[in-house]
């Protein structure tokens, strides 16, 4: 985690808890408070990385290319784990727009020439470090260049689906879409439905 920068802040300590494909630390420190005492917290931190995701649209069919894979969180909530997405990965070292669009084609099979950076947003901020880039791009969904599905030596088994615009963003009020980062995308887009169209 780089260094912070906020006076009202100061970190007494921090200690590596697990170190995996996530990384967990638990930080001791002292805040100042807006009635003027200083507290002292602790606190587990998830660092997972920087991540990029992409709304894939056809504008001429009006569809949106999204993925299905297992979630195992959500499982262990007692739902459907297997959850309908947008594509998305860790940037790996990667600037966020040349990620996206391996990550792209490693699930989808499409390949992105350009992807538009929309906004950057933290999705879990009270534990996780993980900054999501979100980007929209214009595919042709007739024209899949690879099978995608993702990769097996990561233990991927992705399922590609085209959806209509429409059905996808129906989808978010039955609950069928219920992955954040998909639901931004899809609110994005219907926000923006002259430019998604362009």
């Amino acid at each position: 985690m780089p260094k912070h920068a906020d006076s009202r802040v100061r970190i007494i300590e921090r200690k590596t808890l697990w170190k995996g494909f996530v990384s967990l630390e638990e930080i001791t420190l002292e805040q100042e408070m807006s009635n003027g005492q200083t507290a002292r917290l602790v606190r587990e931190i998830h660092d997972h990385g920087r991540a990029a995701t992409i709304l894939l649209f056809d504008p001429e069919r009006r569809s949106v290319v999204l993925v299905r894979q297992l979630r195992i969180p959500v499982l262990l909530q007692g739902e459907p784990g297997y959850l309908i997405e947008a594509p998305a990965g860790l940037l790996d070292g990667e600037e966020p727009a040349v990620a996206i669009c391996r990550e792209a084609m490693e699930e989808t099979g499409y390949s992105i020439e350009s992807a538009t950076h929309l906004f950057d947003a933290y999705m879990t901020p009270g534990s996780v470090t993980e900054r999501t880039s979100f980007f929209f791009g214009r595919i042709d969904a007739s024209r899949k260049v690879a099978a995608g599905g993702g990769l097996a030596h990561e233990g991927e088994d992705i399922e590609v689906l085209e959806i209509p615009f429409e059905e996808a963003v129906a989808m978010i009020g039955t609950g069928e879409i219920c992955d954040a980062k998909t639901i931004m995308l899809l609110q994005w887009a219907m926000l923006n439905r002259a430019v998604i169209s362009s």
